[in-house]
């Protein structure tokens, strides 16, 4: 049973949210590492999530480093508060081609308002890694009302 939004534990608040987002079950992604400030997020390789020269479509690698970058900033946040990104850059520097790709969120710089966070996405074939995605996502911290 997934904890209730509103949990003291960070990573259960992360947790939590994460489960409720549609679209990462649409395209199976999961949470890996959940740490303040960090997190890391799996998508296993599918044909389906490509473009049509086999490389992971640049609109999924944007969708899971966006998720990273909102989580890892959410996770600095209180309870009862919630995540949404007001922009990002990213800069593609190679093809995403692997058996699996890993998105990363790591805050640069928190703010009371918005959180800065460095995101990037590495195609693994077997242990081997490679840089992808890198980019600059800015975070804002709502109250729902």
């Amino acid at each position: 049973m997934a904890a209730h939004p509103s949990s003291a534990d960070p990573a259960e608040r992360v947790k939590a949210s994460f489960d409720q987002q549609s679209i990462m079950r649409l395209i199976g992604a999961s949470l890996d590492v959940v740490e303040p400030g960090r997190v890391d997020i799996v998508l296993p390789y599918r044909q389906d999530l490509c473009q049509q020269n086999g490389f992971l479509h640049a609109g999924i690698s944007t969708t899971i480093a966006d998720s990273a970058g909102g989580y890892a900033a959410f996770s600095l946040f209180q309870p009862g508060e919630d995540v949404l990104t007001s922009e990002f850059k990213m800069n593609f520097l190679a093809p995403a081609k692997g058996d699996r790709y890993v998105a990363s969120g790591r805050v640069v710089k928190p703010g009371k308002r918005l959180s800065i966070c460095q995101v990037e996405v590495h195609a693994y074939e077997g242990e081997q890694a490679t840089l992808c995605v890198i980019g600059l996502l800015t975070a804002v911290r709502v109250t729902p009302r």
